[in-house]
């Protein structure tokens, strides 16, 4: 990967392009920040997902979701008094 200062791609725009469309990925630096890539468009859209991981701002798991399978318990449970114990004592969660 190419490392360039802006006033270098000013001054040889179409050298860099023609680099980029050729496969090269290039970084644009100004005062030694990167500030942007030149390089080939990518086959195919990534997703919000992707695109935030790719960022670092997001951490995909490792759950298949598809795969995922709702048992039925083999007892009842009484929901309105479970949520009132919660809202009473938060705590009573870890106790369960």
């Amino acid at each position: 990967m190419k490392t360039i200062n802006v006033t270098e791609l000013k001054a040889h725009l179409s050298k860099y392009l023609r680099m980029a469309s050729r496969g090269s990925r290039i970084v644009v630096k100004d005062r030694d920040e990167p500030i942007a890539q030149l390089g080939p468009p990518q086959a195919e859209a990534l997703s919000w997902r992707e695109r935030l991981a790719q960022d670092g701002r997001l951490r995909l798991g490792t759950q298949d979701w598809r795969k995922l399978e709702i048992v039925r318990l083999d007892r009842r449970v009484d929901i309105q008094a479970s949520l009132r114990a919660v809202r009473e004592d938060p705590s009573e969660v870890r106790r369960r």
